[in-house]
């Protein structure tokens, strides 16, 4: 098929991903085809071919994008302080990085069953790569009798749960900054690993 007037591959794919993004965010996979895709961008459905082989390779690519632009971020910052510093940095992070992407996490953890074995496993090999950092800090805090907890890798599961929970309510100009949530958030953090 042609290419729509006015079309170029380095806008139209950004746009693409911008799209399928947002429409399986709003309405889930299963339920967004690649001609609603194709409509929201406004090019004609068998161009987004010119782009994505199928739609499950495009589910993929805005996961694998997300975790690699998470880990990248997250492996740029250097470690200092102990653990329970490193534990406030992580925290911190997490909070900023992940509300500038609420779309993008929400489709990293609510979308994987729709993955093929092979998308999920490399999508779970990432997801572990970035829970081991946190992992590691609070092994470290173990280690160092600063935390008490039983089980690190419980742990981690269950930070990262609380931390990525913020994305599905806060907003920007209620009655709390974000300055002020994240503290708050912080120190729930702080006190579920602290010793007594």
């Amino acid at each position: 098929m042609a290419r729509t007037t006015g079309s170029h591959s380095d806008i139209t794919g950004p746009r693409i991903h911008d799209a399928a993004l947002q429409l399986f965010a709003r309405h889930g996979f299963a339920a967004v085809s690649m001609r609603r895709i194709a409509a929201e961008v406004g090019v004609q459905a068998g161009a987004l071919y010119n782009y994505t082989p199928d739609k499950q390779s495009l589910l993929f690519g805005l996961m694998q994008t997300h975790m690699q632009e998470l880990l990248a971020a997250r492996e740029a910052i250097a470690r200092t302080g102990d653990a329970l510093d490193q534990l406030e940095e992580f925290t911190r992070f997490h909070i900023r990085f992940h509300l500038e992407r609420v779309d993008a996490v929400f489709i990293s953890y609510m979308e994987l069953r729709n993955l093929t074995p092979g998308n999920f496993a490399a999508i779970e090999d990432l997801r572990r790569r970035y829970e081991d950092m946190l992992e590691a800090i609070l092994r470290q805090g173990v280690a160092s009798g600063q935390f008490a907890v039983p089980d690190p890798k419980i742990a981690t599961l269950a930070v990262i749960a609380m931390l990525n929970g913020m994305g599905t309510w806060y907003r920007a100009g209620g009655r709390l900054s974000l300055d002020q949530v994240e503290t708050i958030y912080w120190d729930m953090v702080r006190k579920s690993v602290a010793c007594d």
